[in-house]
């Protein structure tokens, strides 16, 4: 997903999702190219599901842990 559909998706507007980021509350996107970026569709909606479910800070932080460790298995 890029940027746009990232934000539509989450109901964060770039600023935010930028700012989540850089906390550890929702995953960088792959580098697909030096101009394209995108966020793997089933890691947004996993960030969406915990975030609805009332997860803590503290567990959305693991789980974007967790999905970082699983792209470099991945590879």
């Amino acid at each position: 997903m890029k940027t746009p559909a990232v934000c539509a998706a989450t109901g964060m507007k770039r600023p935010t999702l930028y700012e989540h980021m850089a906390k550890g509350l929702f995953p960088r996107p792959i580098k697909l190219g030096p101009k394209l970026a995108t966020w793997p569709e089933d890691e947004v909606a996993k960030i969406n599901a915990a975030r609805i479910a009332g997860k803590s800070e503290d567990e959305i932080k693991a789980l974007v842990e967790e999905l970082t460790a699983e792209r470099k298995n991945c590879v």
